[in-house]
């Protein structure tokens, strides 16, 4: 029977037992793993297409199979990532605040330390396995893992390819732990060790989240679902315009950094729509839009108020007819879920005014939303994207999995 007490317990051993653990040792176990991610391929691919099978029969989306499958491209980017961790430098003991109390007769430090037990909950997502144990790991952290049913065999695969690497290099396999009990009630229990658990981080749709923020008396970096915009100016150059948007939008629906909502200035209505529309449907995609907009598409296809509010995660996207870019800024914070938003304009003065003003996680002039990723941005692999404001914002690699503590040294110093 499943003891999830046990398994959390365990972990927190595990945790303090990383904090000896050297830099070089870390390293040379995240080196290795990628090694064995390789060697053990077929394994890893074997399983998983249990589970692609199983998602099939069970009507699984297009977009749910493409996060869920591990070809060899991808099981080659998951040991990349492993190696790109490896090679950043951990943000552990780094003094951040000193200062020495001459009164007192004692001084003060304030150094970055490991959380100690991270809780990672997700859905089909079978790379979050590998991307939350590396990221953990290179801070001393250890991670419990909660994948979802979908995925079940293919993470049981992943991590015991990653408890090889540690049991070779004399670590506490604990230092992973996955919850193989995929119900909602052990979930839900999960959500509630905060006798052993630092943190938890959920990644998935917005459902997820919502029952993660609801349910936990753990700590919480909500990672948001992405409804992301594009803002076309009445400056913008619309060929540029038309790339960006298809870029954002088809280079891959299931993300949570692809483009769901067009917001367009009226000046450049009449000749950029169509434009756009033209090059969507080389992928066949649905153009939900307001009632300006429809007079200027093909596809009539009317836009309600809850569209604009919409992560369709598919080939479907929303358009949205302003007539300033202080309407359009309104309009994306009032329907953004926080995460990655775009202008795309030849107007310094209107792009900056747009950076400073959405109140979003990552904010483009002329580039593409689906930037919105710690490998692009420099952090090697990826926690998750927070669009929460406390302690980790953004794109979260190890920067976002410590914290800090205050050492303070004296002399048989007592307070006066």
């Amino acid at each position: 029977m499943f003891n999830l007490d046990l398994l959390c317990k365990n972990s927190k051993i595990a945790s303090r037992s990383l904090i000896n653990v050297n830099d070089v040792t870390i390293n040379n176990v995240l080196i290795y793993s990628a090694k064995l991610l390789k060697d053990n391929r077929e394994i890893i691919k074997k399983e998983n297409e249990k589970d692609v099978i199983n998602a099939k029969q069970n009507g699984k989306s297009a977009s749910f199979i493409d996060r869920l499958l591990l070809t060899d491209k991808v099981i080659d980017s998951i040991a990349e990532g492993f190696i790109q961790v490896s090679k950043l430098v951990a943000p552990l003991n780094k003094e951040v605040y000193s200062f020495y109390n001459e009164f007192q007769e004692i001084s003060v430090k304030k150094i970055t330390v490991p959380f100690g037990v991270i809780g990672i909950i997700f859905e089909a997502r079978p790379n979050v396995t590998a991307d939350a144990f590396a990221l953990c790991f290179k801070t001393k952290n250890a991670v419990i893992l909660r994948g979802g049913s979908d995925a079940i065999n293919s993470n049981m695969a992943i991590v015991n390819v990653i408890k090889s690497a540690l049991k070779e290099y004399g670590i506490d396999e604990n230092a992973v732990s996955l919850i193989t009990d995929t119900s909602r009630d052990v979930a839900k229990e999960f959500m509630k060790m905060n006798k052993y658990l630092d943190l938890l981080i959920p990644r998935g749709g917005a459902s997820l989240i919502k029952t993660t923020l609801q349910e936990s008396t753990i700590p919480v970096i909500e990672t948001g679902t992405g409804n992301c915009h594009v803002f076309v100016d009445e400056f913008a150059n619309i060929d540029m315009a038309v790339n960006v948007i298809f870029n954002a939008k088809t280079q891959r629906y299931s993300v949570c950094n692809a483009l769901e909502s067009i917001v367009i200035h009226s000046k450049i209505l009449e000749n950029a729509l169509p434009k756009i529309e033209e090059k969507l449907l080389e992928k066949e995609v649905e153009i939900f839009a307001d009632e300006r907009a429809i007079k200027y598409l093909k596809n009539k296809l009317p836009a309600t108020e809850e569209d604009f509010y919409t992560e369709y995660g598919c080939a479907k996207i929303s358009v949205k007819v302003v007539d300033s870019i202080e309407e359009a800024i309104v309009h994306i914070n009032e329907h953004s879920t926080g995460h990655s938003e775009s202008i795309i304009t030849e107007n310094k003065e209107n792009a900056e005014k747009f950076l400073n003003e959405i109140d979003s996680s990552c904010v483009y002039h002329n580039a593409s939303t689906r930037f919105s990723d710690g490998f692009v941005f420099g952090l090697g692999a990826e926690i998750g994207i927070s669009t929460q404001k406390l302690h980790a914002r953004g794109p979260m690699g190890l920067e976002a999995l410590v914290t800090t503590k205050y050492v303070v040294k004296g002399d048989g110093a007592v307070r006066k």
